[in-house]
């Protein structure tokens, strides 16, 4: 059987189980989407409107359903507009699947039309290599099925990632004879971890009178909020997520200790810092979870015992020394430490630590309540989460990108389910929330979702509301504007002072606020949209909003009033100042960071 390069990745797609693809057309890959046309609606094409949100729309996909979703760009600009997207889901492990088009190979070098050939011909693979877990070049039709099969098996085996095959024109049009290879799995996957390691882990663990469990984003990728609940329960261990593992356990569960690091909790850093044995699981121990490493703040590693459990052994020891290192999918060794405690003895429910943990967790909530107050008018990003939270079913979704409103969620904003926050993490993406809540709409239909970003946020691909308009997406997005990068004045004013704020806020050179009206712009892309701005307003608006079989927008203006512009900071950064930039160099070289250096 002869078919053209497109047909045999369509082939393949269908097969593997592609739920959906989606891109732009171009010049570049017109023989592929004509392919694309031929089996339509079995492999339904969203046509987004920048290439950057087809990324975080199927990445949106594949953190709620486990499964990946396609996307095609052209040549040149289009393959490269994928960056951010491809860097989101590749610091994030999760799996995307793209194809970009290419020059013809037979005019390879010659700087035809958005080639990028001046050192190498057809090199536009190469910019996106370093975000990509496997990239490929074809160059004949006939290479297709093995290319893709290995694209599969690097997306889904071991850690996740994105996969990017380079087609160029003519192998697209090109016709090859199709042979099916045999689909060879999601790759190897990690063994059962070393039976020893267990043991000596639960060893560490029964011996434990203040165990901490930090659950990373390992825990949603591989399915296992179940058995961490249980593992948390037989032990009566607090329980702190990172922001790539929030929503991974209840957080209305007495264990629950919510954040350490620098955009965490006061309960939670003082409970992590003071544990003897710390179970960390499919985390990386990244700047903000730890507080740049400033020993004693979020974690005190020694004297405290490190188990570090992860699906990527580089990751293990990679930043604290542990004294026992576990190699595995987090399902797996949850698993396997259950198997080794056996049954609990006395009930977690009444340890002192519990009790300790809900008297912290007390403590912090008791300081946030003058950023909820409904005494700040306009309302400020704590009393609209606090509303949101309200209005959002506890099966709903929210996507949420980088900024206060991310940083808040993290802080305030209750999750109950599994897998019900969907945010960037290692990234920290602008312009992810509405297109990944597009593709996790697609995945989730009978379930709410909702996109919350900032206005600088949205802003970065607010023309996605014509996708979502087009395609009938019924989901709501809530913008919090506050006229500007405020999540980056309010950290000038920390680090720099409250006078020495700039290019940081959406206004004339002369102060003249240029602030941008999201009902209009969303009523000129046919969704319709509402403003509140004052306190006891956000819940009604977003309930409506969620009820509506429609896209709907409803924009909060916020309060910009510093410090009721954000949230209570609770960690330590390390955000680099000239006349104390010496002193913190040492002091991370000597893993110590002293009072003093302190501006």
């Amino acid at each position: 059987m002869k078919l053209t390069g497109g047909q045999i990745v369509t082939r393949v797609l269908l097969d593997r189980g592609i739920p959906w693809i989606a891109g732009i057309p171009g010049h570049g890959c017109l023989a592929l989407v004509d392919a694309f046309m031929e089996e339509s609606p079995a492999l339904p094409l969203y046509m987004v409107r920048h290439e950057q949100s087809a990324v975080h729309m199927a990445d949106g996909y594949y953190r709620v359903t486990g499964n990946p979703a396609a996307v095609f760009t052209s040549i040149g600009p289009g393959a490269l507009n994928l960056a951010v997207g491809l860097g989101t889901a590749y610091v994030d492990s999760t799996a995307v699947l793209a194809f970009t088009g290419e020059t013809h190979t037979y005019m390879f070098g010659r700087g035809v039309l958005q080639e990028i050939e001046r050192i190498r011909a057809a090199d536009s693979l190469r910019v996106l290599e370093p975000v990509s877990k496997f990239a490929a070049l074809a160059t004949r039709a006939e290479q297709l099925p093995h290319l893709l099969n290995r694209a599969f098996q690097a997306m889904l085996g071991g850690r996740a990632g994105p996969a990017v095959i380079s087609l160029p024109m003519d192998v697209q049009a090109e016709a090859a004879h199709y042979a099916p290879e045999t689909a060879a799995g999601p790759g190897s996957r990690p063994p059962r971890p070393d039976a020893t390691a267990l043991k000596k882990a639960a060893a560490l663990l029964n011996e434990a009178k203040r165990p901490v469990i930090l659950a990373g984003g390992g825990v949603l990728r591989a399915g296992a909020s179940s058995a961490l609940l249980a593992l948390a329960e037989r032990l009566g261990a607090a329980v702190i997520t990172t922001m790539a593992g929030k929503s991974s356990f209840p957080e209305d569960h007495p264990l629950y200790a919510w954040h350490a690091g620098s955009k965490g909790t006061a309960c939670g850093n003082e409970l992590a810092s003071g544990a003897d044995v710390l179970l960390a699981l499919g985390c990386r121990f990244a700047d903000e979870t730890t507080s740049s490493y400033r020993k004693g703040t979020s974690f005190n590693i020694p004297p405290a015992k490190l188990i570090h459990a992860d699906i990527d052994p580089l990751e293990i020891g990679k930043n604290y020394p542990v004294a026992e290192g576990l190699t595995g999918d987090a399902g797996a060794v949850l698993q396997g430490l259950l198997e080794e405690l056996g049954p609990a003895g006395e009930d977690y429910r009444e340890k002192p630590y519990t009790a300790e943990i809900a008297s912290r967790k007390a403590a912090w909530f008791k300081t946030l309540e003058p950023f909820r107050s409904r005494e700040h008018d306009p309302v400020t990003v704590s009393r609209a989460l606090f509303e949101i939270r309200r209005a959002l079913p506890r099966r709903g979704y929210l996507v949420t990108s980088s900024g206060h409103s991310q940083a808040q969620v993290l802080q305030e904003f209750p999750f109950y389910e599994p897998g019900t926050l969907v945010t960037t993490g290692g990234f920290s993406t602008m312009g992810f929330a509405l297109p990944a809540a597009m593709g996790v709409k697609l995945a989730r239909p009978d379930d709410p979702v909702i996109a919350l970003a900032g206005d600088g946020d949205l802003l970065m691909t607010v023309q996605e509301l014509a996708t979502a308009k087009q395609y009938n997406l019924p989901l709501t997005v809530v913008v919090l504007n506050n006229r500007g990068f405020l999540s980056i004045r309010d950290l000038q004013m920390d680090v720099y002072g409250e006078e020495r704020t700039y290019a940081t806020e959406f206004a004339s050179p002369e102060g003249e606020p240029a602030a941008v009206d999201f009902v209009s712009l969303a009523r000129s892309f046919g969704v319709e949209a509402e403003r509140v701005s004052h306190p006891g307003e956000v819940e009604p608006a977003v309930k409506r909003a969620l009820a509506e079989a429609a896209p709907r927008l409803v924009e909060v203006q916020v309060n910009r009033q510093y410090p009721y512009s954000g949230g209570k900071a609770a960690g330590w950064w390390d955000v680099p100042v000239p006349e104390y930039l010496e002193e913190r160099r040492k002091a991370y070289e000597q893993g110590r960071a002293e009072e003093k250096l302190e501006p």
